[in-house]
C-alpha cells in the first residue's frame, strides 16, 4: 500500500505541470485490469459504480502568447498514467477487480484548463 501512496503523492505533484497532449499509455501495468474505450474484458462482470478523477486550473501567464493561444496544454503520458493509478486506487478501495470504459478528456477555455478521467469499477463474476 505504501507504493500506491507514493504514486498518489507523485501524481498530485506531476499533474499540475502542463505539457503537450499525448494519448493514454496502455503499456503501464496496474494491480487490477484496466480496459480503455473500445476494449472489453473476456470475463463476465458486475458493475459496481462509475469513478472519476478531475481537476481544473487557471491558465498560467506563460502558457499564453500575445494572440492568447495556449502554448502548452494537456498532460503527458506519465501524468495520465498517474491519474489512471489514482482511479485504480479508488476502484481497489471499493473492491473492484477491474475498470472498464476508461476515458480521458482534456478541456480548455479562455482562462482555465482541466481534465477528467472516468471508468466503471466492476467485479468479475464466477470463479
Amino acid at each position: 500500500m505504501k507504493r500506491y501512496s507514493f504514486i498518489l503523492l507523485l501524481a498530485a505533484a506531476t499533474v499540475s505541470i502542463p505539457s503537450c497532449v499525448i494519448p493514454i499509455s496502455q503499456k503501464t501495468s496496474f494491480p487490477l485490469d484496466v480496459f480503455y474505450e473500445n476494449e472489453t474484458p473476456q470475463r463476465p462482470y458486475s458493475e459496481i459504480k462509475w469513478l472519476e478523477i478531475s481537476r481544473e486550473d487557471a491558465v498560467l501567464a506563460y502558457q499564453n502568447t500575445a494572440e492568447k493561444r495556449l502554448l502548452q496544454k494537456g498532460n503527458s503520458a506519465e501524468a495520465k498514467s498517474l491519474i489512471t493509478a489514482q482511479l485504480v486506487m479508488k476502484a481497489q478501495k471499493i473492491g473492484a477487480d477491474a475498470l472498464v470504459n476508461v476515458n480521458y478528456q482534456y478541456y480548455t477555455g479562455k482562462d482555465y484548463e482541466g481534465y477528467s478521467m472516468r471508468g466503471l469499477a466492476v467485479r468479475y463474476r464466477g470463479e
